[in-house]
């Protein structure tokens, strides 16, 4: 280990509730050895995430309250190594303009990605754990206390605002159409549901949504156009959903009800009006209508 004169430097996320013992015997053992410590705190653009699901200012006075004389600054995150390393070097004099700096890192932290001046040395590890499982265990458990309750609402207010993305599907068999009806309603809709992470795109969701639903085999989709959609969970929410419509050719496979759609019906397109639609897709519809002419 070098003199005691070092910046000792620690880069890290503790996306945490509390630190763990380890988090604590690592800060106390760069303290030990440095007569100045800094921690950088990586800072994403995305808000309240499950692998961030707390801010800088959160995390910041986490590691004061325990280690009070250390330096805690945030570090954004960056698209590329090169100007992240860059950044950081570029923070780090601005706070200690003179002096050696050490970097802390494990072997699967930061210590691959950066590519920056200063030197760098590997963190032994004290002991197994996971901040994911520590995040996954603590989100299992709720509590009875106010403290709880304002922090789930402040989790709640500091998210930007979302638009859902879902895609509906008309299912074209010649000169009929084929709609579903859900439970306790009385009014059809076109098949569709809400995208999934793991969809590679748009034309994809619209294929699965279908077999889900229907059963049936889908083909030759083509989009037809999107439109805010007036759902009634998120009529009086700030989040809104935005669906996209293809029509797609029927190929195979019988039409049965399945997931969410209590009934399904082939109906013929020039029997159809605005009104046999459920109030949030007559805008589809209209939509269609205008392809089909």
């Amino acid at each position: 280990m070098k003199n005691i004169q070092e910046i000792g430097v620690i880069v890290g996320r503790f996306q945490v509730p509390a630190l763990h013992v380890a988090h604590q015997e690592l800060i106390q053992r760069v303290i030990d050895n440095h007569k100045r410590v800094i921690i950088f705190l990586g800072v994403t653009p995305v808000l309240v995430t499950k692998k961030n699901p707390l801010d800088f200012i959160t995390r910041k006075e986490m590691i004061l309250k325990l280690f009070p004389n250390v330096t805690v600054l945030a570090l954004p995150d960056m698209p590329y190594d090169t100007d992240w390393s860059r950044e950081l070097d570029k923070r780090i004099r601005e706070v200690a303009p003179v002096g050696d700096v050490l970097l802390y890192g494990g072997r699967d932290s930061f210590r691959g990605a950066y590519t920056g001046n200063f030197e760098t040395t590997e963190i032994e590890q004290i002991a197994n754990f996971s901040g994911t499982e520590i995040r996954k265990e603590v989100s299992q458990e709720t509590k009875a206390s106010p403290d709880f309750r304002a922090g789930v609402i402040f989790a709640a207010y500091n998210q930007y605002p979302k638009v859902f993305p879902t895609v509906d599907v008309a299912i074209l068999k010649g000169n009929e159409l084929l709609l579903g009806r859900k439970p306790h309603q009385t009014l059809f809709r076109f098949i569709g549901g809400f995208v999934d992470p793991t969809d590679d795109n748009f034309e994809q969701t619209a294929a699965r949504e279908a077999q889900e639903e229907t059963g049936v085999e889908v083909g030759n989709l083509q989009y037809v156009g999107t439109a805010r959609i007036d759902d009634w969970r998120y009529r009086h929410e700030e989040d809104k959903i935005i669906t996209t419509l293809f029509k797609a050719d029927y190929i195979s496979g019988e039409a049965i009800a399945q997931d969410d759609i209590a009934e399904l019906k082939w109906f013929k397109i020039s029997d159809l009006r605005e009104e046999d639609f459920v109030v949030e897709h007559r805008v589809l519809w209209r939509l269609l209508k205008e392809k089909l002419v």
